[in-house]
C-alpha cells in the first residue's frame, strides 16, 4: 500500500477510548485492526490503563468514564490532529452527532493535508448533514444513509456493512428451556425499542404465548439507568409480564443468546446508533430469529430478519414463531447464512482494502 517498506500507520479516530467500549460504534472501529493486517492501526485508550489485547497500538487519552462529553471531544480534536501528523491515513469512525458540524469545519485545517477516510455508523438527525462538511471519502453502513450523505454533498458514498467473525459466534441448537426466553435489545431513549418490545411481548402473551421476556437495555452517558430500569419493570408488570427481567450491560452475550429463542429489536429511531446493529448480527450468527422494526436503515438485512412496522404486528410475529418450529428453523438457517455471506471478514476487508490503497497511494 505504501511506497516504502514501512507498514502504513492508520489512526482510528473515535469519540471515546476504545478500551472502555462505546458499544457498537467502538466495535466497528476495532474490527478494522484484525481485518487489515497489512497496516498498523493505533487508537485512543483510557488514561494510563493497560491497553486491551487488540491488534495494533493504543495512545492514552484522559477520560473519567469513557463518556463522550465535551472535554473528551475536545481531546479528540486536539490530540487527534497532533497524532494525525504521525499517521499516513486517518480513519474516522464517527456518527453524525450534534457536535459533528462544528467539528467537521474546525478540525480539517489542523491536519496539514493528511488523507481522511470517514465511516459513518449512523446519523442522529438528517438536518445535521446540511451543516456538516465531508472529512474525506465517506462510507455508510446502509443505502439509506449513503443516499442522504450523497444528497448533502458528501459525494459518492459506498456502502460497507459491519463485520463479525462467524467462527467466534457459533451456530447453537435451539434452547430447550421451558418457557422459552425472548430477548429484547434496545435503549432507554424515547423510541429506543425497550417499551416497544414490552408492548409486542404483551400482545403475544395475551394471545396465549408462553415465554419469559429478558430486556437487555443500554443507557447513554448521563442517564439515570437505575430509575429507567425500574420504570421498565413497572411497565412490564402492568402489561402482565411478571416474570420479566431487565438487564443493563451484558457480560456474557454468547451465553445469553444460547439460552434465548427469539430476539426482539424494535427501535423507532436510532439516535445515531449504527444502521446495522452488531447485536442483531451476532444473534443471527448464533441461529436466533430476529424480529425488528421497519426502519429503512435495517434494509441491508433483507429477509434474514422479520420486520414489523408497529409493535402490535411484532407481537403477532412473535406468537407465530413460538408456535411454528419449522418457521423458526428456516429463519435460523437463513440468518446464519446471511451473516456468513454478507457480513463476514472477506467482504469487509475487500471493501476497506480498496479504499486504503487509493488513499495511501
Amino acid at each position: 500500500m505504501a511506497a516504502d517498506a514501512r507498514r502504513p500507520r492508520v489512526l482510528l479516530l473515535t469519540s471515546v477510548p476504545l478500551d472502555v467500549g462505546d458499544g457498537e460504534e467502538g466495535e466497528l472501529a476495532l474490527s478494522l485492526a484484525p481485518a487489515m493486517p497489512e497496516v498498523d492501526h493505533f487508537w485512543f485508550r483510557r488514561g494510563r490503563e493497560p491497553a486491551a489485547a487488540w491488534r495494533g497500538r493504543s495512545v492514552p487519552k484522559v477520560s473519567r468514564n469513557g463518556a463522550p462529553g465535551l472535554p473528551e471531544r475536545l481531546q479528540v480534536a486536539a490530540v487527534g490532529a497532533r497524532l494525525a501528523r504521525r499517521a499516513d491515513l486517518v480513519h474516522a469512525v464517527l456518527s453524525i452527532s450534534p457536535g459533528f458540524p462544528a467539528f467537521s469545519r474546525l478540525w480539517l485545517p489542523l491536519l496539514h493535508g493528511r488523507p481522511v477516510l470517514h465511516t459513518v455508523p449512523g446519523v442522529w438527525d438528517p438536518a445535521l448533514l446540511a451543516r456538516s462538511r465531508p472529512l474525506g471519502p465517506t462510507v455508510a453502513l446502509s443505502e439509506v444513509t449513503a443516499r442522504a450523505l450523497g444528497a448533502a454533498g458528501f459525494g459518492k458514498v459506498p456502502v460497507i456493512g459491519p463485520m463479525i467473525e462467524p467462527a467466534e459466534w457459533q451456530l447453537r441448537p435451539r434452547s430447550v428451556r421451558d418457557p422459552p426466553i425472548v430477548l429484547a435489545t434496545g435503549h432507554h431513549d424515547p423510541g429506543g425499542g425497550a417499551y416497544e418490545a414490552i408492548g409486542a411481548a404483551a400482545v403475544a402473551a395475551r394471545a396465549g404465548a408462553r415465554f419469559q421476556l429478558i430486556l437487555a437495555v443500554q443507557g447513554r452517558p448521563g442517564q439515570h439507568v437505575g430509575r429507567l430500569e425500574q420504570a421498565l419493570r413497572s411497565r412490564a408488570a402492568q402489561e402482565g409480564l411478571h416474570a420479566s427481567e431487565v438487564l443493563g450491560s451484558v457480560e456474557d452475550l454468547p451465553g445469553l443468546l444460547a439460552v434465548s429463542d427469539i430476539v426482539l429489536h424494535l427501535p423507532q429511531t436510532l439516535g445515531g446508533r449504527p444502521d446495522v446493529p452488531f447485536t442483531v448480527l451476532k444473534a443471527l450468527a448464533t441461529g436466533r430469529p430476529v424480529i425488528m422494526s421497519d426502519l429503512p436503515q435495517f434494509s441491508p438485512l433483507k429477509d434474514a430478519v422479520l420486520r414489523a412496522p408497529v409493535p402490535h404486528r411484532a407481537g403477532h410475529l412473535l406468537l407465530q414463531l413460538l408456535d411454528r418450529p419449522w418457521w423458526w428453523e428456516k429463519l435460523a438457517e437463513r440468518g446464519r447464512a446471511t451473516v456468513e455471506e454478507r457480513f463476514g471478514p472477506a467482504r469487509f476487508r475487500s471493501g476497506y482494502a480498496a479504499l486504503y490503497r487509493n488513499l495511501l497511494a
